[in-house]
C-alpha cells in the first residue's frame, strides 16, 4: 500500500468532530475533494481512473500496431527497404532519454512521497527536459525525412541526395512505410507534449506546495501516464528503425 493510501486510512483531521466533519462542515483535510468521504477512497478512485484512461491508451495505439502488422505483412521487403532510411542512432537515443525520464518521474514520486519538495522539483524538471531533448531530436529526424522526400500518400517523392548512400531502393509503395511512421510516431510525439505540460503543471503545484506525504495522488497519475509514453515507444523503436 501507497504511502497516500496508508496515511488516508483512517486518522481524523484535528478539528473535525466525530464524523469526521469539521464546524465549517467540510470532511477531511482541504485536499479531499466534497464527493468523497475518505482520502483513501479519493485515491483509489483516482488511481482507478487513470488505469482506465491508460487502457483506453493501449486500446488505441493497439489498433496502430494492428496496422502496421497487416501492411508489413503485406509488404515485407519494402518494409525493410524504408526502414533502413531511419536514423538508428537518434532512435537509440531517444530510447535511452524515455528511459531516464522514466526513471527520474519514479524518483519524483517517491520524493513526494517522502515529503520532499525541493527534490521533487528537480526530478521534474529533469523528466521535463528528457521530454524536451525527446522533441528536438524528433525535430531533427523531421526535417530531413521532408529534405529526402520521404512524406506519407502523394508526398512520397524520395531524394536520392538526402538518402541514405548503399541503401536498398525504395519501391514507389515505400510511401506506406512512411504513412505509418509519420502516423505512428506523430501521435506518440503529441502525448510526449501533453506530458510536458502535465508535469509543468505539476512542477508548479509542487511549488506552491500542494503536495505532501499524505497527498501526491496527482504526481504519481502524471507518472503512470508518462511510463505509458515510455512503453509505446519501447515498442515503436524495434518496430520502425530495427526490422
Amino acid at each position: 500500500m501507497s504511502t497516500e493510501a496508508a496515511a488516508a486510512e483512517g486518522h481524523e483531521t484535528p478539528g473535525h468532530d466525530g464524523h469526521g466533519h469539521d464546524d465549517h462542515g467540510h470532511h477531511g483535510p482541504k485536499w479531499l475533494q466534497h464527493h468523497f468521504d475518505t482520502p483513501l477512497q479519493q485515491f483509489e478512485t483516482a488511481k482507478l481512473g487513470m488505469w482506465v484512461f491508460l487502457v483506453q491508451e493501449i486500446l488505441f495505439f493497439s489498433g496502430l500496431f494492428v496496422a502496421y502488422g497487416v501492411f508489413r505483412n503485406w509488404y515485407p521487403e519494402m518494409f525493410v527497404a524504408a526502414s533502413h532510411q531511419l536514423n538508428k542512432e537518434m532512435g537509440a537515443t531517444n530510447t535511452v532519454v524515455l528511459l531516464f525520464s522514466s526513471f527520474t518521474a519514479a524518483l519524483a514520486v517517491r520524493s513526494s512521497q517522502l515529503g520532499k519538495r525541493a527534490e521533487t522539483g528537480r526530478y521534474i524538471v529533469i523528466t521535463i527536459l528528457c521530454a524536451c531533448m525527446f522533441l528536438v531530436i524528433k525535430y531533427f529526424e523531421y526535417t530531413h525525412k521532408f529534405h529526402a522526400g520521404l512524406l506519407p500518400g502523394d508526398l512520397f517523392h524520395p531524394n536520392a541526395e538526402h538518402l541514405k548512400q548503399g541503401a536498398e531502393p525504395l519501391p514507389e509503395n515505400a510511401h506506406i512505410f512512411f504513412s505509418l511512421y509519420f502516423v505512428m510516431t506523430g501521435i506518440h510525439g503529441l502525448h510526449v507534449v501533453i506530458g510536458i505540460g502535465i508535469f509543468i503543471w505539476i512542477y508548479i503545484r509542487n511549488w506552491r506546495g500542494d503536495f505532501s506525504k499524505e497527498f501526491f495522488t496527482p504526481v504519481d497519475l502524471a507518472a503512470l501516464y508518462w511510463h505509458l509514453v515510455d512503453l509505446v515507444w519501447i515498442y515503436l523503436f524495434p518496430l520502425m528503425y530495427l526490422i
